[in-house]
This record gives C-alpha cells, structure tokens and sequence, in this order.
C-alpha cells in the first residue's frame, strides 16, 4: 500500500494561475503557474491575480513560500508584492524565498521598503500572526542547478527575450514527471536542450497570422521577444513532450482553434491552449 508521501510524489501537476499577457482580459490573469508536487507549490512568475488565483485553486496561503521569476518585465512581476504581503495575513508561517535573475534582489528590497508602513503596523501593532511569514529571501540566480529540496530540483536556462540580458526558462524535475516552462522567450536551441523528453512543455504562444496583420513595430518588437505559434510547433517537435500547454497567449485576433492549427502544422502532439485554473497531470 503506498504512504501519503508516495502518493504525493506521484502527482506532480501544473495549475495555471495565469495564462495572458500585459493586455487586461478579464479572463485571463497576467502570467503565473504553479507547480505543484505532492503538499509542495512552487509558483513561478507573479503575474497580476497571483494570489487570488491560487487561492481560487485550492493552494492555502500556508503553502505560498516558493517562488520562481523568469524575468523582471511587469506583467511577470506586478503580482510580486502580493505575494510577499498577501499570505502572511492569511495564515503563511514560513518566510518566503524567490529566485531570478540579477535585479530581484533589489526589486525585492524595494518592495520591502515601499510598504514599510504596513510591516511596522502588522508585526508591531495589535494584529495577531507569525512574524516569519512576512519574511522574504530574494535570490539572484545563475543558469545552473539553483534550488532543491525532496520534492523536486530546480534547474535555470537562459533564454532570448529581446533587449534583457537576463531571462530564464525552469526545468523542475520530480520523482513522477519532468515540467518544463519557458517564460517569454523567442526560438530558442538552449530551451530545446533543457526541456528534451520533458513530460509537460509550458510555453508562450503569439499567432504567426495576426502578428502579419499587425504594425511594422509591432511585428519587429514581438519577433524579437516571444515565440511564433509554427515555431511553437518546431520546437515540440524536437522536445516531444507528452503534453504542449500553451500560455502567455496572444492571438491577435486569431481564434483558438486558428492557433492550434498553426502549432500543428509543426507537432502532432497533444496541445492544451491554456485557461486560468486548468490543471494538467
């Protein structure tokens, strides 16, 4: 008969806590996902809605103490205070700790410093609670191995996304299942290397026909940031994951149906088009 523990490990999943862009829809919150590995969460990107999204999923605030950031563009971080001063009040006891690139740190002492006002008042007033879980330790991050624990090991890879020197795609490896996500990225050889033979592939999708209906601008900007719904295809295709979930969404126009079928010219493969809250297994 298997123990708790080992049904635990068995079921490593992806919720999406977030599957849009920087564009407010009011059906999609702004970029999260959480990986999570028996009793263990690990968020990563802090998309706009974070929190309440999670909670919406059923995570309970107490488990909140993980966090992956990919890179510091706004849609990925606007939700970054959330998370830091939203589950202490809720019942976390443990301090939180964040990994990302070079610049966290700071954005994270920033924060801290924005609202210290309200950290005096609730870890020095009358309001009852665990002072450890308004902690936060802010790690900035190397390509390389950077986190491990029983449940899973972490692993970063850079990737290309426009103007920013640092930006990271994670691997998470578990005892039942490999979950790779992408962040924003383009075409990228170095995601295709890490994410090989993974069982689940996030990653970020715009549509290749809207984007050639857009602006010269537009399109120089976006060809340089994110990735083309065909290359999506080509690089499952050189992945082969068993499940292709798609999030960061922009279809410009395009149907879901119009974007899986541009995916699919390149990789047969199951493809999910991500909503906010699905869970893939």
């Amino acid at each position: 008969m298997l123990t708790c523990a080992a049904v635990w490990a068995q079921d490593t999943r992806v919720i999406l806590l977030g599957a849009g862009t920087p564009n407010p829809e009011p059906d999609r919150m702004g970029p999260a996902v959480a990986v999570v590995s028996g009793d263990r969460v690990y968020i990563v990107d802090c998309g706009p809605g974070v929190v309440r999204r999670a909670a919406q999923a059923g995570i309970r605030m107490e488990q909140l103490t993980r966090g992956f950031i990919t890179h510091l563009h706004s849609d990925h971080t606007a939700g970054y205070p959330d998370l830091i001063l939203t589950p202490p009040n809720a019942g976390r006891r443990e301090a939180l700790e964040v990994f990302g690139p070079p610049g966290l740190h700071a954005m994270t002492a920033n924060i801290l410093k924005a609202w210290k006002q309200d950290f005096d008042i609730r870890l020095h007033g009358t309001q009852p609670g665990e002072p450890r879980g308004f902690a936060v330790a802010a790690h900035d991050i190397r390509p390389g191995t950077i986190y491990r624990d029983e449940r899973v090991r972490v692993v970063a890879f850079a990737v290309p996304h426009g103007a920013w020197k640092h930006a990271y795609g994670y691997r998470f490896e578990a005892r039942d299942k490999t979950i790779v996500i992408s962040g924003d990225t383009t075409y990228s050889d170095a995601l295709i290397a890490a994410a090989k033979g993974c069982d689940i592939l996030v990653h970020e999708v715009y549509s290749q026909k809207g984007w050639e209906g857009r602006t010269p601008e537009w399109r120089k900007y976006h060809a340089a940031y994110h990735t083309s719904a065909p290359d999506v295809g080509r690089i499952a295709a050189q992945v082969r994951p068993r499940k292709l979930v798609l999030y960061h969404l922009l279809p410009m126009g395009q149907t879901t149906e119009d974007v899986l079928g541009e995916v699919r010219r390149n990789w047969q493969g199951e493809v999910i088009y991500g909503k906010d809250l699905d869970v893939i297994r």
